[in-house]
């Protein structure tokens, strides 16, 4: 009998969880400026983005992995633009 090889099935690598860490807390910093230039506190921004204060603070943290509608809900309440480069044309 040949003995059993283990494979971990996780795809996410030390390296990934950096990556998307690294652009969460960018992006957490981009929110924190433009809601301080627009006076919004969690609160408000939650109602704009139709979630709970909780899960905006959670963010603001940059420790939330977002989705890209996450991150669309952001740029219209907020009039920023976090996706740079793929609307335009070259």
């Amino acid at each position: 009998m040949s003995p059993v090889t283990s494979i971990s099935t996780t795809c996410e690598t030390e390296q990934d969880i950096k990556n998307w860490s690294q652009y969460s807390q960018g992006i957490a910093a981009a929110m924190s400026k433009r809601m301080a230039e627009l006076g919004l506190t969690q609160q408000m921004l939650a109602e704009k983005m139709n979630c709970t204060q909780q899960y905006i603070s959670k963010v603001l943290k940059g420790k939330k992995n977002m989705s890209l509608e996450t991150i669309c809900k952001i740029e219209n309440a907020l009039g920023i633009e976090i996706i740079k480069g793929l609307n335009t044309k070259e």
